[in-house]
């Protein structure tokens, strides 16, 4: 397992706008093998219940650190509350019910892709699924929800947001999306 940079690439307190700019990048990635995965806290019972209508087999454990209640010992989350999310590999079509179940609660979905692929007349190789990230701060701008906002953040990943054919990409990424790089970059755990 590796890390990355991740660039934010749009803030917007849209919503719409934020999914708009993630389903257009999502269509210049090669979606083989792609997947989303799920971080968020949760905090309200109404909350815990939209979501596990998206996800009955919710992989979650308690957000104080000295409880060990979680999913993998069976405990009911409603008892638990507030509860941390992790719950990864889940179909592309799944994150969009997720955002909608969780309502003004933050989270980030990261999307696993198979790469970014050569954009020859803008001088761009391709970028292996090592490196082929998309993330998506749901009121937040920062990928951990340290820095938590009514806006929503877009953040495209590389693997050193300094080397120079990676920011041609994150620029070129940016204006995909009517965005722009303005050097927000922060260390993802992958």
């Amino acid at each position: 397992m590796s890390n990355s940079d991740a660039a934010a690439v749009l803030t917007t307190p849209d919503l719409g706008e934020a999914l708009r700019a993630v389903r257009t990048l999502l269509d210049i990635a090669d979606l083989a093998m792609a997947e989303v995965d799920f971080e968020a806290v949760i905090r309200s019972p109404e909350v815990l219940a939209r979501v596990l209508e998206v996800l009955p087999d919710l992989k979650w454990h308690a957000a104080d650190e000295k409880s060990k209640r979680s999913s993998k010992n069976g405990d009911d989350p409603a008892h638990c509350l507030p509860i941390q999310v992790f719950d990864w590999c889940h179909p592309l079509d799944l994150a969009e019910p997720f955002i909608a179940a969780l309502g003004p609660d933050p989270a980030a979905l990261r999307f696993d892709l198979g790469s970014w692929p050569a954009v020859p007349e803008a001088g761009l190789e391709r970028i292996s699924q090592k490196f082929a990230y998309l993330t998506l701060s749901v009121n937040s701008r920062d990928l951990y929800q340290h820095e938590l906002h009514g806006d929503h953040t877009v953040h495209v990943h590389v693997s050193n947001a300094r080397h120079p054919a990676n920011i041609a990409r994150i620029h070129w990424l940016a204006d995909q999306v009517g965005g722009r790089f303005t050097g927000q970059v922060e260390m993802a755990r992958l």
